[in-house]
């Protein structure tokens, strides 16, 4: 039986960042995740200071059989990012960044987020894409597949990713690719953290400066609502759009009639010519007068402004794919929205397609290429105890989506069960991850996650 005290143990194998425990001053901050109504006191949160260290961390959790959480920005929506019992393997201190510019590559640590590396390669006219928030950390969206504001133009994340350095469950710090390791590399993109640490990964860079982008806001209705997801299709893929059907907040720059209405408050970006993009724009414009349109040329990591400080929102949430939008569809999730009682309450659409489709769907580990909408919908709320009200909501207003595709997006799903993580890695996806599962993690060391459990045959 596995007694170890894990602290001790952590010390005793000379870690080299710092441990912090909770009589460390730092320990508040230390232990904070992105998502509020998340508060584990986890005994020793350790600042790995290289893969080395990482190495050493695996080693001791592998030892005592103490639960280990791995945290890169802490954006786990279920509660994956920290643990009440065991050890947090915090990476933000692998924050290194090592840019080939001529080459059009980089080297990335794990802890750094997407909008540091944005701004990174961005002084050198390049880019990658990640997802739609700035504080996100690479280490987690990239290993869960990637969709965000160039997901139509260069595809997933993971679509970009050449090589990884891995500490595996037994503290061997392996460097994979096509070549190496090449089924570890696989299950890397997509299959989440189950079958080890990724402490630095190396990415191709696509030329991109100035992009089309920022915020329209449109009045929500039926017909707007599925004009926009149409227009969104027919777009060329050189413009990826995330459509946020909501009730309008007092924002300054929103006339004050429109508060407290429904809108649809979309996020787009076009990464190709300028005029073109002007042109590609025109006929979201005359979907309806505009409430607010923003959309302006910027540098691309201005996507990603600064986000409030102490934000901690509390929610429940679902994540899915449909076929369709059109108006009957808009009809229902205007209705839907209509029925919550939340401060908040959204469906975020992200039509899909473009370079992500074009890669086959058992080419990495993210096996949803058909995939044409992504929907995820959202209650937020003042405290915990309004939870189980909102999650009965959404889970109401899923139903009422579902459509023929019944996939999900493993980096948004939440704490929903085995089934729904079978969702995620449908069919022969899931039996090949199994495999490897069993090959590089046979004990479920790394099962903090949306678990994948090793295969016994």
């Amino acid at each position: 039986m596995k007694t170890a005290d894990p602290i001790k143990t952590l010390r005793d194998a000379r870690v080299a960042g710092a441990l912090i425990t909770p009589d460390d001053e730092r320990y508040e901050h230390a232990r904070m995740v992105f998502y509020g109504g998340i508060d584990p006191r986890p005994p020793v949160i350790v600042r790995a200071a290289d893969a080395q260290d990482v190495a050493r961390v695996v080693g001791v959790a592998r030892e005592t059989g103490v639960e280990l959480a791995v945290r890169s920005g802490g954006h786990s929506t279920a509660d994956h990012s920290t643990t009440e019992t065991g050890i947090v393997l915090d990476l933000r201190d692998l924050h290194a960044i090592e840019i080939d510019v001529e080459g059009r590559t980089a080297w990335v640590g794990a802890g750094l987020t997407a909008a540091e590396v944005a701004t990174a390669t961005a002084a050198h006219g390049l880019a990658i894409g990640f997802g739609d928030t700035g504080t996100v950390g690479v280490g987690g969206i990239t290993v869960g597949g990637g969709v965000g504001y160039l997901v139509r133009k260069y595809g997933l994340t993971i679509d970009d990713l050449l090589a990884a350095e891995v500490v595996t469950a037994d503290g061997e710090i392996l460097q994979i690719d096509d070549a190496s390791h090449p089924d570890l590399f696989w299950a890397v993109r997509g299959g989440g953290g189950n079958f080890g640490v990724v402490t630095r990964f190396r990415f191709r860079l696509h030329p991109l400066d100035t992009v089309l982008g920022g915020m329209l806001v449109l009045p929500a209705t039926p017909e707007t609502v599925a004009g926009f997801i149409a227009e969104s299709h027919a777009a060329p893929d050189d413009l990826s759009t995330i459509a946020n059907v909501m009730t309008a907040p007092p924002m300054p720059f929103l006339p004050e009639e429109a508060h407290g209405k429904r809108v649809i408050l979309a996020l787009m970006c076009w990464a190709g010519e300028l005029e073109a993009g002007e042109r590609a724009f025109a006929p979201f414009r005359v979907l309806a007068e505009p409430l607010a349109d923003m959309v302006h040329p910027m540098p691309y990591p201005e996507l990603y402004p600064p986000e409030e400080e102490g934000y901690r929102p509390i929610g429940a949430h679902r994540t899915m794919f449909v076929d369709r939008v059109d108006e009957p569809v808009a009809a229902t999730i205007l209705d839907q929205l209509d029925a919550s009682t939340a401060q908040m309450a959204a469906a975020q659409l992200r039509v899909l397609g473009g370079a992500m489709a074009r890669v086959p769907s058992d080419a990495t580990a993210f096996a949803h290429r058909s995939s044409k909408i992504m929907v995820n919908l959202a209650a937020l709320c003042g405290s915990t105890d309004e939870l189980p009200e909102h999650d009965a909501w959404v889970g109401a207003f899923a139903d009422a989506l579902r459509q023929d595709d019944h996939g999900a997006y493993a980096n948004f799903l939440g704490n929903e069960g085995a089934a729904k993580i079978r969702d995620a890695y449908p069919g022969a996806t899931w039996d090949r991850l199994r495999r490897i599962k069993a090959r590089y993690d046979p004990s479920n060391l790394f099962r903090l996650n949306q678990n994948i459990p090793p295969a016994t045959d």
